[in-house]
């Protein structure tokens, strides 16, 4: 028994450290950004922003390859500060927010690529498509105590999709030659995280 007792006291030593290396970080919306970028009428550039978007980010300190990233994004919010616009992007033309309320990342990998940057590999599921996607990273930033009491921490993300390999394949021909919207896309993410308590 006493044997029993000592080796399930050395295997939580061991078990400590390790759980200890990993924080949980949630996602702070309202001090957030989920932004995109895309061409208009091959002219200029149209940008917009998601308003409602949650997730974690487990950060391993010991290993920051070992971190975790989830997100989940509502598709619904999207806001373009035009009215009519979001209306459209919300329909079946276009994210269909109606059939396909959300629009989520589950990363797969991290590696470093440089001096406080790091590339996170991972899965995008949008319109009911899944493809891979690499999220170019900065951060996270060096953790500082809000005046509540709260560690906070931030990262900037960015890549690049084809919105039709998502199913997101809606455009209208232009009488000059062209189409009236890009397939490419930009995102740019702000992130500041609170650290679970």
């Amino acid at each position: 028994m006493k044997r029993t007792i000592a080796t399930i006291a050395a295997v939580a030593a061991f078990a400590l450290p390790a759980l200890a290396s990993a924080s949980t970080w949630n996602i702070d919306p309202d001090h957030s950004n989920v932004g995109f970028k895309v061409r208009h009428l091959m002219v200029s550039n149209v940008k917009g922003s998601f308003e409602k978007h949650k997730g974690t980010v487990e950060i391993n300190d010991k290993d920051i390859t070992k971190s975790k990233v989830a997100v989940t994004i509502e598709t619904a919010s999207v806001n373009t500060n035009v009215a009519k616009r979001d209306e459209h992007l919300r329909s079946a033309d276009f994210f269909d927010a109606a059939k396909y309320p959300t629009m989520t990342f589950v990363s797969k990998s991290v590696a470093k690529a440089g001096k406080g940057k790091l590339k996170v590999t991972g899965d995008l599921t949008l319109h009911g498509v899944t493809k891979q996607v690499v999220l170019n990273v900065e951060g996270p930033a060096k953790e500082s105590k809000d005046p509540w009491g709260s560690m906070r921490s931030g990262v900037v993300a960015s890549t690049k999709i084809n919105r039709k390999d998502f199913g997101l394949v809606y455009n209208a021909a232009l009488e000059t030659g062209g189409v009236a919207v890009g397939e490419e896309v930009d995102i740019n993410l702000e992130i500041e995280m609170i650290k679970a308590k």
